[in-house]
């Protein structure tokens, strides 16, 4: 009997001692959770009570998970109050967590979205996820959605102010002109931007200038060059769709088809003197040729000269000459000497008479 009361005592006691282990650990937890809750309405208990006013049902564990994967709690709640407010359906938070950890522009999405809701234009949470990321401003395209935007041809950033061409006649033309487009969301990513817009409808009004017969026909109807411009479908593959372009302004330039005349006539001049040139330098090197050969030919005369006095002598060593030969010979010499001199002299009289 003693060792059953001594173990029934010796049990009550534990039982006891595991209640107070029990009733502590509970305390333990009761306080962590209590802490937590302290910690968590400390750090997001406006945002929460922000939320749940107005009408978005989020639970505490999805802030600690953005707390926990560094998303701005800030900026997702501020974005599906806006979103909720103005009646948009298609804004999740786990979306504007998606694109926040992207690097996107979350504000500027759900702005845009909210801009399209209003105007009735059709654009959904990934269309307007995409352009973002694709580095596209997206609530400045809803807007020129919206209200269309004027572009200058050429640009006002660019050094040239005008679009220069030439007309038929060769007279130069310098016009401005003001395309009207709007933003084409469905092709707004990867389609060509301004800049794409500027060279094309530059390249129309060069052309229809360039086609036209005469500066005056261009000058007397301008809106030639909208028209043409409009029906060759410029804006296909660019982000916007062109409404309209009008000419602002066409002056007369240069005449550049005399101009170029005029410097083909001075090459053309240049091109003959340089001929003429090169043929007086023909000329010249002819001369001294035949200078040089005639200088060559007298050498030969005097060389074939001094071997007469030789001829001779030998002909007389020889007895082929007589002596008597050769005094005719002399005699005929100076006669013709003589009468060389006597020429000479009647010439240079006459020269002197005819002066």
């Amino acid at each position: 009997m003693t060792s059953l009361f001594e173990f029934s005592s010796a049990w009550m006691i534990a039982q006891q001692d595991g209640v107070e282990i029990l009733d502590i650990v509970f305390m333990f937890l009761i306080i962590a959770l209590l802490v937590v809750l302290f910690i968590f309405f400390i750090t997001f208990g406006r945002l929460y009570i922000q939320a749940l006013s107005s009408g978005i049902r989020i639970s505490v564990f999805a802030f600690i998970g953005m707390w926990l994967r560094k998303v701005s709690p800030r900026i997702i709640i501020d974005c599906l109050i806006m979103a909720v407010k103005a009646g948009v359906k298609d804004v999740e938070t786990n979306k504007l967590e998606a694109h926040y950890m992207a690097k996107g522009n979350v504000r500027r999405v759900v702005q845009s979205l909210v801009a399209a809701h209003k105007a009735n234009i059709d654009l959904n949470f990934d269309q307007a996820a995409a352009i973002d990321l694709a580095g596209r401003d997206v609530l400045d395209a809803v807007r020129t959605s919206v209200l269309p935007k004027v572009i200058d041809c050429p640009s006002r950033d660019q050094a040239r102010t005008t679009i220069d061409a030439v007309a038929g006649d060769g007279i130069q033309l310098r016009a401005r002109a003001r395309v009207t487009v709007r933003t084409n969301l469905s092709r707004l990513v990867g389609g060509a931007t301004e800049e794409t817009i500027i060279a094309r409808v530059g390249e129309g009004i060069v052309t229809t200038i360039g086609s036209a017969s005469t500066h005056k026909d261009v000058l007397a109807n301008p809106d030639m060059m909208s028209r043409m411009v409009l029906e060759k479908g410029l804006d296909s593959g660019t982000s916007f769709e062109i409404l309209s372009i009008d000419i602002a302004d066409v002056d007369v330039g240069e005449n550049i088809g005399a101009k170029l005349q005029a410097e083909q006539a001075e090459a053309d001049k240049r091109v003959a003197q340089a001929m003429a040139e090169k043929k007086r330098a023909l000329a010249v090197a002819q001369e001294q040729e035949n200078i040089a050969g005639i200088a060559a030919n007298r050498a030969k005369l005097v060389l074939a000269e001094a071997e007469v006095p030789k001829a001779i002598s030998e002909a007389l060593r020889q007895g082929n000459l007589g002596v008597m030969d050769y005094y005719r010979l002399k005699n005929l010499q100076a006669d013709t000497t003589m009468r060389e001199s006597i020429g000479d002299g009647d010439n240079g009289s006459t020269d002197h008479s005819t002066e």
